[in-house]
C-alpha cells in the first residue's frame, strides 16, 4: 500500500468515525443509521461496512474513541489534596446551562434503550474510565468508589444540564461546589478499616 492509499486509507476511517460520532450523539444507536453515517463521511454504507464491519463495531470503536480520551480525573489530579474540589469545579463547569453536553453523555444517553449499545458502552466504561479512576484510588472498596464517583458525574449531568431540574440548574456554582467536593472527598480518601 503507498503512502497516499494510506493517509486516504486514515483520513477515511476518521470521517466515518467523526461522522458516527455526530449521528450517534444526536439520535443515539437505533437512530442512527448506516446510511446517514455514511453520507455523513462522504462514503457508501458499504464502505463503513468495509472499514469496521457492522453499526455495532463501529459504534464500539467510537465509544473506545471517546473513553479512552484524556479525563478530569487522572493520577496526577488524584495525588493533589485538593483533587476532589478541583473533579467539583470540573462537574460543576461541563454541567453549567452554557456547557455543550459531552458527545460521551449523549450517545450514552440516546441509546439506552439499546441493549446492544448497553452492553458496548458498560464495556467502555469498566476497561477505560472505571478502570483508570479505580487505579488511581488508594486503600479498599476503589472499584465500588470509582463507580460511585462515575454515577454522581453522569447523575450531576443528567439532572442539571440535560433535564435541567431548576434546583441545580440554578443553583450557586459555589455551592454545588462545595457539596459535590465533601461527596467526592469522601470517595477519593481511603476508607478506614
Amino acid at each position: 500500500m503507498t503512502d497516499t492509499a494510506r493517509r486516504d486509507s486514515a483520513s477515511t476511517r476518521a470521517a466515518i468515525l467523526a461522522s458516527a460520532r455526530r449521528a450517534f450523539a444526536r439520535a443515539g444507536y437505533d437512530g442512527a443509521g448506516l446510511r446517514e453515517i455514511a453520507a455523513g463521511a462522504g462514503v457508501t454504507a458499504m464502505m463503513v461496512n468495509r472499514y469496521f464491519g457492522s453499526k455495532e463495531a463501529l459504534f464500539g470503536e467510537v465509544m473506545a474513541t471517546i473513553m479512552s480520551a484524556p479525563r478530569v480525573l487522572d493520577d496526577a489530579l488524584m495525588a493533589r489534596p485538593d483533587a476532589a474540589e478541583i473533579l467539583a469545579r470540573a462537574v460543576v463547569g461541563m454541567t453549567g446551562p452554557e456547557a455543550e453536553p459531552l458527545d460521551a453523555f449523549l450517545i450514552m444517553l440516546h441509546s439506552a434503550s439499546s441493549p446492544t449499545a448497553v452492553a458496548v458502552t458498560r464495556r467502555e466504561i469498566e476497561r477505560n474510565h472505571q478502570a483508570s479512576v479505580a487505579g488511581g484510588l488508594a486503600g479498599p472498596d476503589a472499584e465500588v468508589r470509582a463507580g460511585l464517583i462515575l454515577a454522581i458525574v453522569s447523575g450531576v449531568q443528567t439532572v442539571r444540564q440535560v433535564v435541567g431540574v431548576s434546583t441545580l440548574a440554578e443553583a450557586d456554582p459555589e455551592v454545588l461546589i462545595r457539596f459535590l467536593t465533601a461527596l467526592f472527598s469522601s470517595l477519593l480518601a481511603p476508607r478506614k478499616v
